[in-house]
């Protein structure tokens, strides 16, 4: 039994293991001061660097079964990069399998579906849907993990109120486990396991491939309107009230932002304190401009983006960051957004409130997010009617400031808040032990999770994550 409870062996292993592994495997082989080691390992939030004992460049199936077998042999916990957009831990003293060369997509336009490697990026998908006037059910920003993504449920800003969650329309997905062994999972094949690894994220092992359901949606009418953010709270109290007479073909959301001052932004938002109107709407242009007229004359607007576009254009709904940056964050869902919910926010992070964060943004869930799929998944927030999240830009020296301001809204929204929380969603700060992860899927789920968990990997070799704890 290791130190830390885990059941493997203390990690032992010197230069002939290393070059045994690197015999072993196509992709690279890297140990720390290598070179290549910190391209490897660079990560989206640099706030969250990877530092693991050795890390494998998987470039296939074979390559991922071997990295796992080494790590078991010489006990070492395993974690797992594709676009590296959710880190949870530094993986230090582990080893990591990067993904990034395992890139192949497949669709069959026939069946309506797509299939892909652990290293695709949603970026790379949707030229190839588009083809065929087909969408997958990708989320705001194309360039994370289809995999990673799809793992945590993966919530669309344009087709989930319609069709729910991206992990309720995967049909198989092929699984390396902790003891090595590559296993094609299904509902009908291993249940138990299909129901865990949609939603438990990366606890049950890695997933090298997976095929999903893919939709004839070829076009939207949907972007963003800015207002200035000394209008937050006209904005707000529209938005709420707006938000019970659109049908599920709408989505919304809102994002309280404080921009940098960069040339990239055009002038009115350069350096503002705004706020950003989001809306993907699936119905026609005439219809979309009718339905979002109330949110328009909310208040005097900065700019408007909204418009018909092609699908491809999706992640022109919410123009999440695309570099790397320094960043904490922290997500809450909650049970209601009553006036008194607007008042808070507007307390919390208006133009008086003293609030640095550099976005917090309010996403409107319900339809079929709330609908149990075909085949059952883990998915925690399913009935959950919103998420929050806010993120605040800074380095690793300002981290006890940034995580005070974070602190300080999600206790401010405490009144609304649920327990269960959103998996994509959550940060290194959240769900730390045992009970924050019970708590975040609920106590029944958990126990779920924890008991196919010691079936399949029961001494947690898959631990870099928000841990489920084998039962």
């Amino acid at each position: 039994m290791s130190a830390d409870g885990s059941g493997m062996a203390d990690a032992i292993f010197g230069p002939e293991d290393v070059m045994a592994l690197r015999q072993a495997v196509e992709g690279p082989v890297l140990e720390p001061g290598s070179e290549g080691y910190e391209a490897e390992c660079a990560t989206f939030n640099l706030a969250c660097g990877l530092r693991p004992a050795v890390v494998v460049g998987a470039s296939s199936e074979l390559d991922v079964r071997s990295a796992v077998r080494f790590a078991v042999r010489h006990g070492l916990p395993v974690a797992v990069k594709s676009a590296a957009h959710q880190m949870v831990s530094s993986a230090q003293g582990g080893l990591l399998i990067t993904t990034q060369r395992m890139k192949r997509v497949v669709v069959d336009a026939q069946e309506s579906t797509v299939r892909v490697e652990a290293g695709v990026r949603w970026r790379d998908v949707l030229p190839r849907t588009a083809e065929f006037g087909l969408a997958p059910i990708v989320g705001s920003a194309p360039d994370v993990g289809v995999v990673g993504y799809t793992l945590g449920g993966g919530q669309s800003p344009l087709l989930g109120r319609t069709l729910g969650y991206a992990a309720d329309h995967v049909r198989w997905l092929n699984v390396v486990t902790a003891d090595g062994e590559l296993c094609r999972v299904t509902p009908q094949s291993e249940p138990d396991l299909f129901w865990a690894l949609l939603g438990g994220k990366g606890n049950f092992g890695v997933v090298t491939e997976i095929e999903f359901e893919v939709f004839p949606v070829s076009r939207f009418y949907g972007g963003g309107i800015y207002f200035a953010g000394e209008h937050l709270a006209e904005v707000l109290e529209a938005w709420r009230a707006w938000l019970p007479t659109v049908g599920e073909e709408t989505t919304s959301s809102i994002g309280i932002q404080r921009l940098p001052d960069v040339p990239a932004l055009p002038e009115p938002l350069r350096g503002a304190f705004v706020v950003h109107l989001r809306i993907g709407h699936l119905g026609s242009a005439a219809d979309g401009g009718q339905l979002v007229a109330p949110l328009r004359a909310a208040a005097p607007v900065l700019i408007d983006l909204v418009g018909e576009k092609p699908f491809a254009s999706i992640g022109e709904i919410h123009m999440d960051p695309v570099d790397p940056m320094p960043y904490f964050d922290r997500s809450v869902c909650l049970e209601e957004f009553s006036e008194k919910t607007a008042q808070a926010f507007v307390e919390l992070t208006g133009a008086e409130s003293g609030c640095t964060l550099a976005n917090v943004e309010i996403r409107a869930l319900g339809g079929a997010f709330d609908r149990e799929p075909e085949f059952p998944n883990s998915v925690p927030s399913r009935g959950l009617p919103y998420v929050v999240f806010a993120f605040a830009v800074g380095a690793p020296d300002q981290a006890e400031t940034l995580r005070a301001d974070l602190a300080r809204l999600v206790d401010g929204l405490a009144p609304w808040a649920a327990e269960r929380n959103m998996v994509n969603f959550l940060s290194p700060d959240e769900a730390t032990d045992t009970e924050g992860v019970r708590a975040v899927y609920g106590a029944e789920r958990f126990d779920r999770l924890a008991s196919v968990k010691k079936r399949y990997d029961p001494a947690n070799v898959f631990r870099f994550n928000h841990n489920i704890t084998p039962a």
